[in-house]
């Protein structure tokens, strides 16, 4: 009888393991040459950091009402107006793209395009480009919310479309109920939870985002900040980051309550 001497790994997988490795070395190498990471920088960081620390301590609190709780309102706004508007412009598109309720493969692709284009482009982006369009503004920044969660919204209630029960449908159509009644009667009572989740979902993402794109002149408590950065006042910094934080755990806190209540 033939020996057999067990191994790990065949010369082929070893082989291969080895090519993946290098390729993955290489691609790190390579990346860093690109960005042009200059290691000085990196060795005076810490030192940079804790001095920027100390700049931000204590916060200026005292400013929170002059300078502040406006633009942290605003950005809440920006954030709600931005989720309703994405939810309105994203419900024709779910439908389109949901291949049960519109069977056209071209408008399914069509739909689906809308989707994967609305998420392919950065939040800051489309704030970039409404800001070009709108001037700087919250209504700038509460468009390019909308746009950015269109994909997102559209994408899952679609699926949550395509994935309903058969059963009722089939029913109501067999009685001669409008398309607006099977709708109605069949298929929102089976999506609803996932549409009221996926709409806190993105809401508490929104607050997030709608921090962020101030800072290309969208409006909102970011143009706060950026104005804080560029005039060095770091102590007005650090409060404008508390808030931030502070807004963005009372909104999960309140996501979390809701989604336990209703869904």
């Amino acid at each position: 009888m033939t020996s057999r001497t067990w191994e790990r790994f065949t010369p082929a997988q070893r082989l291969a393991r080895f090519a993946i490795y290098l390729a993955a070395v290489t691609a790190l190498v390579v990346s860093m040459r690109t960005v042009q990471i200059v290691p000085e920088f990196l060795y005076d960081a810490p030192t940079q950091m804790a001095d920027m620390f100390a700049r931000m301590w204590p916060p200026d609190i005292a400013h929170y009402r002059e300078g502040v709780h406006e633009a942290l309102v605003e950005s809440m706004h920006i954030a709600g107006m931005g989720t309703i508007l994405a939810l309105v412009m994203s419900l024709p598109v779910a439908l389109l793209a949901a291949s049960n309720i519109t069977p056209i493969p071209a408008l399914n692709w069509l739909a689906r395009l809308i989707l994967v284009s609305s998420r392919s482009v950065n939040t800051l982006v489309w704030a970039i480009l409404f800001v070009a369009v709108f001037g700087p503004g919250a209504l700038a920044g509460t468009i390019a919310i909308g746009f950015r969660s269109i994909g997102f919204c559209g994408k899952l209630l679609g699926e949550a479309l395509e994935e309903c029960n058969k059963g009722p449908v089939e029913a109501l159509k067999a009685a001669g109920a409008p398309w607006p009644s099977i709708f109605l009667k069949a298929y929102w009572p089976q999506v609803s939870p996932a549409f009221w989740g996926i709409t806190l979902f993105r809401w508490d993402i929104n607050v997030r985002e709608s921090a962020v794109i101030g800072l290309v002149g969208a409006g909102g408590i970011g143009m706060a900040l950026d104005t804080a950065i560029a005039l060095f006042r770091w102590n007005q910094v650090a409060l404008i980051l508390l808030c931030i934080f502070a807004v963005v755990i009372v909104a999960e806190i309140v996501v979390t309550k809701i989604r336990q209540k209703i869904i």
